[in-house]
């Protein structure tokens, strides 16, 4: 059978162990190739993140008998240039005084944020406990939506929706507790 016929019948197990065979024999240098073209460790760390990602939705396309590392290092220059260019646009944005201007956006509206602050910690507190403790184990815990459906004994779209009943609980609440504020001269 050709290697194209093998391919086809291969499960996805089988095209994941060629993928990470390939990737791990290759990755240090094209860790190395994307450290030349930034600046920190971390930056390329993040860059090879992203081209694995890349090289794994592509690796169909891949042709193996061609080298490898050169396939995987022309998908990490287009990474890094993406990276570079994001980079530049928002360094290109700092120094256009974006970082003043969200400063000074952040002051002006800081009154009316705590506003909110204050009516969202009243509101938590009218919700019932079911709901209040779904509500602090998602955004303030940062507990995995499975976790909270198990411990609420709700499927996880279940959970989803209720999440989302409560947010739309909770921003009505937050709106009608602004509104005499909003009267006030």
């Amino acid at each position: 059978m050709s290697s194209d016929l093998t391919r086809g019948f291969e499960g996805p197990s089988a095209a994941q162990q060629r993928f990470l065979s390939q990737f791990l024999r290759s990755e240090r240098e094209i860790f190395r190739y994307v450290a030349v073209l930034v600046p920190s460790v971390a930056d390329a760390e993040d860059i090879v993140q992203q081209t694995a990602l890349s090289l794994w939705e592509k690796f169909d396309t891949y042709d193996p008998s061609r080298p490898f590392t050169p396939w995987a290092c022309r998908f990490a220059l287009n990474k890094a240039k993406q990276w570079i260019e994001r980079r530049q646009r928002w360094q290109a944005l700092l120094e256009g005084g974006l970082a003043e201007e969200l400063a000074e956006r952040r002051d002006a509206l800081r009154p009316e944020l705590e506003a909110r602050l204050r009516h969202l910690e009243g509101c938590l507190n009218k919700l019932p406990e079911e709901h209040r403790s779904l509500v602090e184990g998602y955004y303030y815990r940062r507990d995995a939506i499975e976790k909270l459906s198990t411990a609420s004994s709700r499927t996880v779209a279940a959970t989803y929706k209720t999440l989302q009943r409560v947010r739309q609980t909770l921003q009505s609440c937050i709106e009608d507790a602004a509104k005499p504020e909003r009267l006030v001269p």
